[in-house]
Parts: structure tokens; sequence; C-alpha cells
């Protein structure tokens, strides 16, 4: 029996927002919307001017995975978050932060080095772009992977940023082997255009014969399968997963369902279309998608139909763009699960 409703693994970073205009990002060539993977020393240059153009809106606990686990934590679920920090002070501040919203770690995380740093540089529309150092998260191995948590675990959680670290697919695909065997569910999330683009064949290496749930946004999407349709794109991912999730921004998301037995080659499922909540003033959409996967997977913790997960994951990104930083304060989350319940029917 289950105990854990969550295991995830991925990247641990420490954050750091900025506000620029677009204009900044033209000049240092940086391709908005997407992840830039740097060294130590380029990164501390890139912060120093956005420190000369702008002052910084703060730092928070990032990492993909680790912001998805957050959301499910707040919402009530038991989470482990298998990752790697430095023994330093940011990692100190990472691991307080994620114990702080119920997210289990091990100590196994621990590790000399420097914690990863993201510096988040936000448009004046809310979008994000990333520069990302990943210290010691680049040494995220089969180490780090607590096996005896695992074997309670009711899900895999994957971020595809780990697509381009060696070790870190070798330990994903250790607990891909467990989770088959224990009879886990996976999840995984393609994370970004630029992972799609650069670091394909690690995908790969990362989905394996299939995962059950597959998370990526629009552009993610139509690059993986290399089709122009939604529809058409959503039908080649089944190939990959017999659930896909596809968070469109302003436009909701839609769920596709292959059906049970139907052979992944020749996938049409039911596609479910998810409204997309009212926005006010897009403050930020760094974490946005993160935050959907997390309200998606604590539903799916609870028996949810996968329109109520769809419900309850777009409320919460919806709330998550309205402000900085990638998680909302924890009762938040809380506040906006029972307002759903109090006005849902099916509950």
């Amino acid at each position: 029996m289950p105990t854990l409703d969550l295991y995830a693994i991925g990247n641990a970073l420490v954050d750091q927002e900025f506000s620029i205009d677009d204009a900044f990002l033209g000049l240092y060539q940086l391709n908005k919307g997407t992840m830039h993977l740097s060294d130590g020393l380029n990164q501390q240059l890139m912060a120093d001017r956005l420190n000369d153009h702008t002052t910084p809106a703060g730092v928070a606990g990032g990492g993909s995975a680790a912001n998805t686990a957050f959301a499910v934590a707040a919402l009530g679920s038991t989470v482990f978050y298998a990752c790697r920090v430095g023994n330093d002070a940011l990692g100190d501040f990472y691991l307080k932060d994620l114990a702080a919203a119920g997210v289990q770690t091990s100590p196994l995380s621990r590790g000399l080095g420097q914690t990863g740093t993201c510096l988040v540089m936000v448009s004046p529309d809310g979008e994000r772009t990333m520069h990302t150092h990943l210290g010691i998260t680049t040494d995220l191995s089969s180490e780090q992977v607590d096996a005896t948590r695992f074997q309670h675990a009711a899900m895999l959680y994957i971020e595809g940023y780990l697509a381009s670290s060696p070790s870190a697919r070798a330990a994903v695909i250790q607990l891909r082997a467990q989770a088959r065997e224990q009879q886990t569910k996976i999840a995984l999330s393609l994370s970004d255009p630029s992972m799609v683009v650069h670091c394909r064949e690690g995908l790969l290496d990362l989905l394996g014969d299939g995962v059950d749930i597959l998370f990526c946004n629009e552009e993610e999407a139509r690059l993986f399968s290399d089709r122009l349709d939604i529809n058409d794109a959503i039908a080649e991912l089944h190939r990959f997963s017999r659930v896909v999730v596809v968070t469109m921004g302003a436009n909701g998301a839609l769920i596709g369902q292959r059906n049970v037995g139907e052979r992944p080659e020749e996938a049409v499922g039911l596609i479910q279309p998810v409204s997309a909540q009212t926005v006010v003033d897009v403050v930020d959409t760094n974490g946005a998608g993160d935050a959907f996967a997390g309200g998606f997977l604590y539903g799916l913790s609870q028996n949810f139909t996968l329109s109520d997960c769809g419900l309850l994951a777009s409320l919460i990104a919806a709330a998550v763009v309205q402000q900085y930083g990638p998680r909302l304060p924890r009762d938040q989350y809380q506040q906006i699960l029972q307002g759903m319940v109090n006005q849902s029917a099916t509950f």
C-alpha cells in the first residue's frame, strides 16, 4: 500500500527574479521564453548586467519539479523530492523552503559544491526567460535516489530538464525500472522548448517505453511531435503516453486521453478542453506550467476526474501568474482547493 503520493526528481535551483524589457533580451541575444544554460562565470556577468539594469524582485526556491512538488504537498499530499544541492547557504535555504511546505528530502541530496541558481528575467507581458547555472545539480545521480522511499510511492514525476545530464538520466532509468516493477505510475514534463530542440535524445531516454501522463505546452508539443496542428500533435504524443496534457496559456489547456487497449501507433483518443481562468494582470509566468502539473497530479492522487484535475490545475496556475515567483503562499493552495470543492457539484 503506497504511503507516499508523489516522488519527484529534478534540478534544485534558487531563483532570482528581475523585471526587464524585451530590448534587454535582444541586446544579449537571449531567446525569450526559454531556458539558457550557462556556467558560473557567465551567469555572474549576466547578473551584474541585470543589477545595473534593474532591481531584483527577490530570491525564491525554484526548479521545475520542485515547484510542482511544492504545490502537491501544499495541497495536502505526501511528497518526496530527490535532488542535489550544495553544502552552502543557498542549499540550506532551498531545503528549508521545501520542508516548510511539507516536502520530504534526504540527506543524500547534500554534497560539496555550489547550489544551482537561475536568473529569471520577466518581460512586461509576464513571459519569463531563464539564465541557469546548474552548479552541483549536474551531479544528480542514482546516489541521490532513495529506493526505500520510492518503494512506497504511488506516482513518479520527472522533469524534462534532466535530459541534459547523463547521470540524472541514469537515475531516472533506475527509478523507471523500479516503478514498473511496483506498478507506480509515471508522469513526465517536457519542461522547455530548448530541451526539445537540443536534448531530444535525452528526453527519449527519460520517456523510455512510455509514461502514464505527459505534460507540455503548445510549443513543446508541436516541436516534439513534429506536427503543426495541436490535435495531430496530441495524437502523435500518445505514442509515449496514454494521457497527454497540453497547456495553452490564455487559451486554457487540452487533455488528451487514449482509449484503453488502443495501440499507441494508432492512437486516436478523446480530447477534453480545460477553460482558461480569468486573469486580470499577468505579472510573471515563471512556474505556471509547474503549478498546473502540481494541481493536476494532486487531483489524480485524490481520484479526481481528469476534468476536475484540469480545473484545479488551471485555478492554481492562474493564481501563480498574477504574482512574482513560481510558488504561492502555502495556505493559498488550500484556499483555492476549498473554493473549488465548495463550488463543484462533483465532490
